[in-house]
């Protein structure tokens, strides 16, 4: 039993992503630390400001209802369910317990990350000036005001971003193995589009409706696309399991 656990896990290679290496993840984490440093020392505040203030004089009643039902593509919890329910529907069709681990471990993943850093960097939103607290909106803008409730301060960065990135990563990874399941196949333009198209929207209309500074949205994008890359790299199809799970770990991964 112990020789075969040391096969199963030399096995475990990890995955490639585009563009290859890790000097993009690394890039990626330096403009956020980058962009996080220079909102901490009062930078950038001028175009956040600028953004909003346009975005506020160009937002009729019907731009601002569709900006709004686009922004339900990236509401973490429908997504999370949705990835768990495309990962039990694959685990059943293929009776393999694997399916089910992007969700969980993506889950885990922006439990860990996203949430502890709205908390840390406490940023009111742009609405703290027009609603509950009542900010003057020279406050709204700076980072760390840990004197606010926590529920007026958690804009940076953007959740429903990087939560988009992540689960429409996770939602793209097993929808194609399900489709081959009923002899479709995913074409990779849909698998691209599943992936970017969202969470660009998302992106989008949080900055126009002026939940998020524009900076927040940015730093969920990198945040997200950190993640992403972070959960592509996992051999989902490799991963040492328990013993008594051996018969269910047939592997599903594909090209997506």
């Amino acid at each position: 039993m112990r020789q075969t656990t040391t096969t199963v896990r030399g096995r475990a290679r990890l995955r490639p992503v585009r563009p290859a290496g890790w000097w993009y993840d690394l890039l990626l984490l330096a403009a956020l630390v980058g962009l996080t440093v220079a909102l901490a020392t009062d930078h950038l505040f001028a175009v956040d400001r600028a953004v909003v203030d346009w975005a506020d004089a160009h937002r009729p009643t019907a731009a601002y209802w569709i900006a709004r039902v686009l922004n339900l593509l990236g509401q973490g919890s429908p997504l999370t369910l949705l990835a768990a329910a495309l990962g039990v529907l694959l685990a059943v069709r293929l009776r393999s317990v694997r399916p089910l681990l992007p969700p969980v471990v993506a889950f885990g993943l922006t439990l860990l990350t996203i949430g502890p850093l709205k908390v840390w960097t406490a940023r009111p939103a742009p609405t703290a000036s027009v609603k509950e607290p009542f900010l003057p909106p020279e406050q709204t803008l700076p980072l760390f005001q840990h004197d606010l409730p926590v529920g007026y301060a958690q804009s940076y960065p953007s959740g429903h971003v990087a939560n988009a990135i992540v689960w429409y990563g996770v939602i793209a990874l097993l929808l194609a193995p399900l489709l081959r399941t009923v002899d479709r196949r995913m074409p990779r333009p849909l698998v691209t589009a599943v992936r970017v198209v969202p969470p660009l929207v998302v992106l989008g209309t949080t900055t126009y409706l002026g939940w998020h500074w524009l900076t927040d949205s940015v730093a969920g994008l990198l945040l997200g696309l950190l993640l992403d890359r972070l959960l592509r790299r996992v051999p989902w199809d490799d991963l040492p399991l328990p013993a008594r799970l051996r018969g269910r770990d047939r592997p599903f991964t594909s090209d997506a």
